[in-house]
């Protein structure tokens, strides 16, 4: 079996496109814990957008990671 060469070249782009995702899904659920009245569903979206948070600190590292590494590797 042949490895894969390690192919970064698109991984910012990919990535911003996951952080660009995430962030939409949180606005969506914000909207749709201000229009419901089911507290069970609230505390769920609450609780799923916290680890989208997370998830985004993440993913913000990474990116920048990724940009320093395209920097470097130009040169």
């Amino acid at each position: 079996m042949k490895n894969n060469p390690d192919n970064r070249k698109d991984n910012v782009e990919r990535i911003q496109r996951n952080i660009d995702y995430t962030i939409s899904n949180i606005h969506r659920a914000n909207e749709v814990i201000d229009e419901t009245s089911d507290e069970n569903a609230k505390r769920e979206l609450q609780a799923k957008n916290e680890r989208r948070e997370k998830a985004l600190e993440g993913m913000r590292h990474e990116i920048k990671d990724e940009a320093e590494y395209r920097k470097n590797s130009e040169h």
